[in-house]
């Protein structure tokens, strides 16, 4: 009669560390990286796409959006612990308001970006975040989001594993840290191609850096796809149980 609660503890057990991976791995639900539940959070530019009246946390990374003419793209830079906590751009221009005195033009579409460097309470040691921006970018007609922003905001900058580190060169150095409680910071996630990322193997920190168009990636949808699996796994086990 006491087999039972024995099969399902040995069953239980087996999904403990599962979550427990989950929790180092996103930090307490933060963006995904390296750090622990005592992580206040990330230091990364985030991307945005608008309606003209609200900013919505984009699905796709900016390598992978298409906008259609007449879309307005935002990025932001901000410490976030992740995507329900992400800082948006604080202006919300409509189209019009950005693109308004560009043309059309046949073979082209217009695209708004808005780019947000944050406050000075989340930029960089030593360093002070330049002025927003909001600029037309007209690019080719399969063109991405990223390819709009390297149209307005060069220079750019990504790192080995495809995560945009920097934006019209801010910050100068740095990349996606974690920052603890006590403001240390730890290294920056990696990416990966169902984000939407390039790796190593693609393009060097050079050529990245160069190309100006080349896409970072969705930093949280990693997070959720661990949380996804944890999920599913409690939910076994607790099928098994019942």
């Amino acid at each position: 009669m006491r087999a039972a609660p024995v099969r399902v503890r040995i069953r239980a057990r087996r999904v403990v560390p599962l979550v427990a991976v989950l929790l180092a791995f996103t930090g307490a639900l933060t963006v995904p990286g390296t750090g622990t539940a005592h992580a206040a959070g990330y230091r990364y530019w985030s991307f945005w796409e608008s309606d003209g009246a609200r900013w919505t946390y984009a699905t796709q990374g900016p390598a992978l959006a298409r906008p259609a003419d007449g879309a307005v793209n935002g990025f932001r830079f901000a410490v976030s612990a992740d995507s329900q906590d992400a800082a948006k751009p604080r202006e919300t221009p409509d189209f019009a308001a950005v693109c308004g005195s560009t043309p059309a033009k046949s073979g082209a579409k217009r695209i708004a970006v808005v780019v947000d460097p944050g406050t000075e309470a989340d930029a960089p040691d030593g360093e002070k975040p330049p002025a927003p921006l909001a600029e037309c970018a007209r690019v080719d007609a399969d063109a991405t989001s990223a390819d709009a922003l390297a149209a307005v905001a060069k220079p750019l900058r990504y790192n080995s594993a495809a995560l945009l580190c920097a934006i019209t060169g801010y910050p100068e150095s740095g990349c996606g840290e974690q920052i603890s409680d006590g403001g240390d910071a730890s290294p920056a996630p990696t990416a990966s191609r169902a984000t939407g990322g390039l790796t190593k193997d693609d393009e060097n920190d050079e050529d990245v850096a160069d190309a100006g168009g080349t896409p970072s990636l969705g930093i949280v949808a990693g997070a959720a796809a661990v949380l996804t699996l944890a999920t599913a796994a409690v939910w076994q086990a607790r099928r098994r149980r019942g």
